[in-house]
């Protein structure tokens, strides 16, 4: 079941799962990933990329029986890379991407990471902001990396993710979000 706009609760009561995604996630993960994206993954990409459980992690947000979200994390040689964040559109500001970042911020920390990166639309002011909260900082330009728009994307870094203080950060990023969020198993 889809929802539109006009039914989605307010954020104050919402409960969202956050969960490894599967292949049973891939119709609705596809589903926004075209909503939100001029050219989209592939069902096959997907695949792949679930089949490589040791370096990746991907998750899925769902409120109720329906997904809402998902975000994935590259690990290699000691850092991360955020390799997409979306959001089904009528969902946005509702938390559901800060919320899928906590989990992969941590789940990257887990995994032996120290520094944090990704990519993001030089356009996308939102999602800068949103990374800027997680302390990411700006470290330079990629020209045309979208080859669909030839956008060029911002490159971002967050240094220093295995200490204390990064994890205190991500503490009173979760303190802040309303509703309730539950970490289904491990990512």
């Amino acid at each position: 079941m889809v929802l539109t706009s006009s039914e989605v609760p307010g954020a104050d009561g919402l409960t969202v799962h956050l969960t490894a995604m599967r292949r049973r996630h891939l119709r609705s993960v596809l589903r926004i990933e075209g909503l939100v994206y001029p050219r989209p993954w592939s069902l096959g990409l997907f695949l792949s990329e679930l089949g490589l459980r040791t370096t990746r992690a991907y998750v899925v947000a769902r409120v109720g029986p329906n997904v809402v979200g998902y975000a994935g994390l590259l690990l290699a040689a000691g850092d991360g890379h955020i390799t997409t964040v979306a959001v089904d559109p009528v969902w946005h500001r509702h938390g559901i991407a800060t919320r899928m970042l906590l989990a992969l911020c941590r789940a990257g920390v887990a995994r032996g990471c120290a520094s944090l990166t990704l990519e993001v639309r030089v356009g996308n002011e939102g999602a800068q902001a949103l990374y800027r909260r997680f302390g990411f900082v700006p470290a330079g330009i990629r020209k045309g990396y979208y080859q669909e728009t030839n956008e060029d994307a911002l490159v971002m870094w967050a240094h220093d993710v295995d200490l204390p203080s990064y994890a205190e950060r991500l503490e009173g990023i979760e303190t802040s979000l309303p509703g309730t969020t539950v970490l289904e198993g491990e990512l």
